[in-house]
């Protein structure tokens, strides 16, 4: 991989690392089933968020939330459905997406972070 590029997983870290910041709990990082992936699952107060990460070099071509479509929100709460059913919680669960902005890729310093909560139902 050139080292303009982007990279999942560096992403996936990055995003972790925001929540961590302002005091989330990760529960899961990259939890995959037999009906997809959720980039991490975390804890914070009573809500269990199922955080979807995108990352793009810029917005250019849309905000990078847009790319969580209708056929990838039902992937996403059927995975959950699924991870739910396995680890019994009281919390309140929600989907939110965050947007991470990398220009230089992975050698961008300082990546712009949104954080969307409750990105959709």
């Amino acid at each position: 991989m050139g080292k303009n590029n982007l990279s999942g997983a560096w992403g996936e870290a990055l995003a972790a690392e925001y929540l961590r910041g302002r005091g989330w709990h990760i529960c899961s990082s990259g939890y995959a089933c037999r009906f997809g992936e959720i980039d991490l699952i975390a804890q914070k107060g009573r809500f269990l968020a199922f955080v979807e990460v995108k990352l793009r070099k810029s917005a250019d071509f849309g905000q990078a939330g847009e790319y969580v479509d209708q056929k990838k929100q039902q992937k996403l709460r059927t995975t959950a459905s699924l991870y739910l059913s396995t680890h019994r919680t009281g919390l309140q669960p929600r989907f939110d997406v965050i947007e991470i902005y990398a220009p230089k890729g992975t050698e961008t310093t300082n990546p712009e972070i949104h954080h969307i909560e409750d990105a959709f139902q």
